[in-house]
């Protein structure tokens, strides 16, 4: 699959967010301990999101311009799907765009930002 003209997210806290808008790139905890970074579609974020983020408070959603992304983007099978992961730290400069995360009144989370 190919990523061009594709829009990417990728979910962290707001402090991983601000930590990284410091260092001038961001490093996820997994591109330590896995060697990629985890996006999704904006479409598979809710599988993502509800079934391993659930109680995590002051989520960001980061939509990303692959096109701008420094490091390589693979798409790789994973839950029956394909995801793109970033195998190096991801420039600043790719980040189009930043959105709260915010679940319905139940916890669970169903509408993307606007």
């Amino acid at each position: 699959m190919s990523s061009s003209k594709t829009v990417i997210v990728h979910l962290c806290t707001r402090a991983d967010w601000e930590v990284a808008q410091r260092a001038g790139a961001y490093r996820a905890a997994s591109l330590e301990s896995e060697g990629f970074i985890h996006c999704s579609r904006p479409d598979q974020i809710f599988k993502v999101v509800n079934t391993f983020y659930q109680q995590i408070p002051d989520l960001v959603l980061l939509w990303l311009e692959p096109e701008k992304i420094a490091a390589e983007i693979r798409w790789e099978a994973a839950d029956g799907d394909e995801f793109p992961h970033i195998y190096g730290p991801l420039n600043l400069d790719a980040v189009i765009r930043v959105s709260d995360f915010l679940p319905d009144a139940d916890g669970v989370y169903r509408t993307l930002p606007e």
